[in-house]
């Protein structure tokens, strides 16, 4: 779809209401994040800021949004524990740099190279860890940073012990206020949905937080509803316009000669774009118009937005699935939905930091929630567990590592299990062997056909189907479909033919030039082959 000044503003009835929703999902996770990494508030909130307006309009992803994300939540952490702010920022700026130079280098094909499988998996996996998440918020239990995706937290805890104190720590405010929530996200999507265009722009998101923020003034002061400070989002407030200005940093440019800086930045720039890559091709997956983004300029766009976002003091910024999902369930249908999310977090924590701090927690546990199930449908398990094994396994590996490790070695995981499915198919398909019922005069007569294209991963499984003829036996080899053949798989046979002279083995060599009996070289025969690719 074009993105050019007509079709900008034509879906506005869509993405209007879709920017607001991620808007909501937005804010929190730009505060976790940045509470996750040990970096100022206000640097999350940058970084969601330009990731919304700047990435969002250089980028080629009509739905796509980007921000902090929790996978370099550790590596920020670590950064800034060794460099100081000042220095990690000029690393965010360097990692923006190097992402720009991926992209003219044509780097992006890189993220077409992952299975659909493993991507299938990544999105179901991060639907389950949302709800995993979001459950302890949804009670008001809110220890946990909201942008700590990973199994171990930064509190000593897991995921699933954080569930264990949920029942020992229940807010009743919290736990009510959520449960009307989601009535109304349901009531909303389920019912209302269809009643009219008014139920269309007004989206349920913005309805159940209004009536949060209504409950939360009308409850303060009872002493069983009341939801305290900890519960609620915490924006930072600035003063004046000086204390507005002094959340912004600078990098520390006299840090350049630092060889630790040059790694950080590569390090981001490295982990940044394949985060952006594997959810630029999850959520293109998503979009019900099946459009393709660039991925070339995707890493351009995210190099640009690092490249601001660390020059005024923000985290590193990539293409988000959380945000990104929720935008395309909420209907959003051109990139206006993510610039305006964008602009919609400036003004807010410009002009309204104090309202957007009575929003409760749970709330917006609510919205992910359903985000969350609609990515780990129970469908889409039975889904995928139809197509067969050699698509499930790697699925079902990609989601378990990444609810028990994180995003990043969960499809790591997957992407090792599915290529050794490949090896094991290409081992056991590099061959069809048919060994016939009769014998003539005493004789097995064998015929082997080698597939289109033969590599080293075939040889274990053609020497040891050579190795068991029968002594005696007749041979048959047709190589008249393979177009390609490795010097490997010749070398094998060029050593079988004394082994079958010695066995007695007739062999009978076919291919589109014609039989050969018994050749006595196979490699003079292959290098003139056309058919075999030497």
């Amino acid at each position: 779809m074009s993105t050019n000044s007509n079709s900008f503003f034509s879906n506005w009835k869509n993405d209007l209401p879709a920017s607001i929703v991620v808007f909501f999902v937005a804010l929190p996770l730009c505060l976790g994040i940045a509470l996750a990494s040990d970096a100022p508030l206000f640097a999350g909130l940058i970084a969601g800021i330009v990731g919304g307006i700047l990435v969002g309009g250089l980028s080629g992803s009509a739905i796509g949004v980007s921000g902090p994300a929790a996978g370099l939540a550790a590596i920020v952490l670590t950064a800034i524990g060794s460099l100081g702010y000042e220095a990690f920022l000029l690393a965010v700026v360097l990692g923006g740099i190097l992402q720009v130079v991926f992209g003219v280098l044509k780097a992006g094909v890189i993220g077409y190279y992952f299975p659909s499988s493993v991507i299938k998996g990544m999105l179901t996996g991060i639907g389950i860890i949302i709800i995993l998440k979001q459950i302890p918020h949804f009670f008001g239990w809110d220890k946990d940073p909201e942008g700590d995706f990973a199994f171990w937290q930064l509190d000593g805890e897991n995921t699933f012990s954080e569930l264990a104190n949920v029942f020992e720590n229940v807010s009743p405010g919290s736990t009510l206020i959520a449960f009307v929530s989601l009535g109304i996200l349901l009531l909303w999507s389920q019912v209302l949905a269809n009643k009219g265009n008014f139920f269309k722009i007004v989206q349920g998101p913005l309805v159940a937080v209004a009536v949060g923020i209504l409950f939360y003034n009308l409850m303060s002061g009872n002493e069983t509803f009341a939801i305290s400070a900890e519960h609620l989002v915490a924006v930072p407030v600035p003063t004046d316009f000086d204390s507005f200005i002094g959340q912004f940093s600078l990098p520390d440019f006299t840090a350049i000669t630092n060889p630790a800086v040059w790694v950080t930045g590569f390090t981001i720039a490295l982990v940044a774009s394949l985060e952006t890559l594997l959810c630029v091709e999850a959520t293109d997956k998503l979009d019900p118009e099946r459009r393709v983004t660039p991925t070339n300029r995707e890493l351009l766009a995210q190099g640009a937005g690092n490249i601001v976002s660390g020059l005024i003091g923000g985290i590193p910024v990539t293409q988000v699935i959380v945000r990104s999902s929720a935008n395309i369930q909420s209907g959003g249908k051109t990139k206006a939905s993510a610039i305006i999310h964008g602009f919609l977090l400036l003004i807010s924590v410009v002009l309204i930091p104090g309202l957007l701090n009575m929003i409760p927690l749970s709330v917006l546990a609510a919205v992910l929630l359903i985000v969350g199930f609609k990515l780990a449908k129970p469908s889409n398990f039975v889904a995928i567990y139809r197509q067969g094994w050699k698509q499930f396994v790697p699925f079902i590996v990609t989601v378990l590592g990444i609810i028990f490790t994180n995003l990043l070695a969960g499809i790591a995981l997957g992407l090792a299990v599915g290529i050794v499915i490949i090896l094991y198919k290409s081992y056991q398909n590099s061959h069809f062997l048919h060994i016939q019922d009769e014998e003539t005069d005493g004789h097995h007569n064998v015929k082997m056909t080698l597939a289109e294209e033969v590599t080293f991963f075939n040889k274990g499984a053609i020497l040891k189907e050579l190795d068991q003829l029968p002594e005696g036996s007749n041979l048959e080899l047709d190589v008249t479909k393979t177009r390609y053949l490795d010097y490997d798989i010749v070398e094998i046979l060029e050593d079988y033919v004394t082994k079958a002279k010695d066995r007695n083995i007739n062999i009978r060599l076919v291919s589109q030039r014609g039989v050969i009996e018994n050749p006595e070289s196979y490699l003079e025969f292959f290098d003139l082959a056309p058919t075999t690719g030497h």
